[in-house]
């Protein structure tokens, strides 16, 4: 599918060419052809050997310059959609790097399993009610180890899914395999172009005999295309689980244009999910991203975080705690007058943007991060993103002539400047954390959870209960999806005498707080 087809949006990015084959490696060249090759084809002849690296196929795609992948197999230069490939069941309904790498997966799913007791306490109790059972689900978010627990836990619960990634860089490849070997129809890739993004998610909505009434979205890209492409399909869909500030700003402006046909809940705004996965998962997960791609020392490093929201802080507060100086910036002065109440000095962009060592988007915006800005950065800063959309940082403006990308290693680019100065970009501006690193199983069986309830929720619902609009998950949800994981830190709740309860005017059982109710 090529960008005309699909008005992909901001958060898409440019849309990016097929690989360039560029300078590839004879396996039986010795180390030094090697090295003379690549001196040969280096586009600065005058820096020497020791400060020569092979350009990235993000920035060689344009100039036609050459690169160097780095792969170690011509097995790897094989684009999965040119490949026959076949699970050991015979069904070749997936698209996915390499099924070979299935066993593999499946030990990562095993271990995300142990650290996932709510989804899977969830599974036990409801897999022979089976309150999915006819629902057909179409899912896009990141697919990793954890994922496929929820997979596999709304197969128990009855469903029929097909499954593509939302983000081109965070997809496991053997979590993939392992997936489609189990019978999957799973289309994702680690490190796929914009156009074979959007071919994987149409190959999941368009299946020959196969009529999705559910969706499960990270970021909005299924709900967008098959709005888009495919809009009789879309009014016949029961219901829309979206858990991404992206996806859900989308669902708020379909609603408010008369154009959202069907319900939708937007989990991203539920307690469990903004509170865990956002502030809990990111405090631990961006130190972890940080750390793979880069190697740094935090201690005394000056950081600014653009945005104080749930991401915002839970990644201010894992920095400050490492002896950084972090600095915020904000358009809300509510979350400014929090930031300062924190020990944080609130300042804007411009006014630090030369003194920086790390800089951190994590607004849900676009443009935070400009050009002019990072012509000002110094030599050496580190710039990346920690919100789902990847227009945070303008990465569009970087891939221009003048300036050189120089690939580092997987997921890490200097951006060379004219007079010599490089920026470190990680992920070309993506998801940081699940494009270079991973987040914890644990929260990620919170937020999973609480999208398997609301699947429940909208496809069993009567019909009337639910209009054409966007709703937030039910509060005592919310409370179930919290006891699922109280014991395993062996948690006792203490009850409510009936005269307490008649005190407060509760229900003995919840839910204990109003939805105005701020945690």
């Amino acid at each position: 599918m090529s960008e005309a087809d699909v008005e992909n949006g901001d958060h898409v990015g440019l849309l990016a060419q097929k690989p360039n084959p560029g300078l590839k490696f004879d396996k039986k060249l010795s180390e030094t052809e090697r090295s003379t090759r690549e001196i040969k084809f280096n586009l600065n002849p005058g820096r020497s050997k020791l400060h020569t690296r092979s350009i990235s196929q993000s920035s060689t795609d344009s100039y036609s310059s050459p690169s160097y992948t780095g792969s170690s197999s011509d097995e790897d230069e094989v684009n999965p959609r040119d490949k026959n490939q076949k699970n050991s069941k015979g069904s070749s309904d997936f698209c996915v790097k390499n099924i070979d790498n299935a066993a593999f997966g499946r030990r990562e799913i095993e271990i995300a399993e142990q650290e996932m007791p709510g989804l899977m306490a969830l599974r036990r109790r409801a897999e022979n009610d089976k309150p999915l059972s006819g629902a057909k689900i179409i899912g896009c978010t990141h697919i990793t180890a954890q994922t496929a627990v929820l997979v596999e836990t709304l197969a128990s619960l009855g469903a029929s899914v097909r499954w593509a990634a939302c983000n081109i860089y965070s997809t496991q490849n053997e979590v993939a395999a392992a997936l489609a070997e189990a019978g999957f129809s799973i289309y994702a890739w680690k490190g796929e172009t914009e156009e074979d993004f959007w071919w994987c998610i149409d190959k999941c909505i368009n299946s020959e005999g196969w009529q999705p009434n559910m969706i499960l979205d990270d970021g909005g890209d299924a709900t967008h295309l098959m709005l888009k492409r495919y809009p009789a399909m879309f009014n016949m869909i029961k219901g829309i689980v979206e858990e991404s500030v992206t996806g859900v700003h989308r669902l708020y402006q379909l609603s408010k244009s008369g154009k959202l046909t069907v319900p939708a809940m937007n989990v991203n705004d539920s307690v469990t999910k903004t509170k865990f996965d956002n502030l809990y998962s990111c405090r631990e997960s961006i130190l972890d991203a940080l750390k793979r791609t880069t190697d740094v020392m935090f201690g005394g490093k000056q950081i600014i975080i653009c945005g104080y929201g749930e991401v915002g802080k839970g990644c201010a507060s894992a920095l400050k705690g490492l002896g950084c100086n972090v600095l915020v910036s904000e358009i809300d002065p509510i979350c400014a007058l929090q930031a300062c109440m924190d020990g944080f000095r609130v300042t804007r962009l411009e006014e630090v943007v030369k003194n920086i060592d790390i800089l951190i988007t994590c607004s849900g915006n676009k443009n935070v991060v400009t050009r002019n800005h990072m012509d000002k950065m110094k030599t050496g800063c580190i710039v990346c993103n920690m919100g789902h959309s990847n227009t945070e940082i303008d990465v569009g403006s970087l891939r221009t002539p003048d300036l050189t990308w120089e690939k580092v290693r997987s997921q890490v680019d200097h951006i060379i400047w004219p007079d010599g100065k490089r920026i470190i970009l990680l992920a070309e501006g993506r998801l940081v954390n699940l494009s270079c690193s991973s987040v914890p199983s644990f929260v990620v069986s919170i937020t999973s959870a609480t999208q398997a309830l609301a699947l429940i929720e909208l496809y069993n619902a009567p019909q009337g209960r639910y209009k054409q609009d966007v709703y937030l998950l039910p509060k005592k949800m919310d409370e179930y999806v919290a006891s699922l994981h109280l014991p395993t830190f062996d948690a006792h709740l203490t009850e409510l005498s009936d005269e307490q309860a008649k005190y407060l005017g509760l229900n003995k059982t919840g839910p204990f707080k109003p939805n105005y109710y701020r945690y």
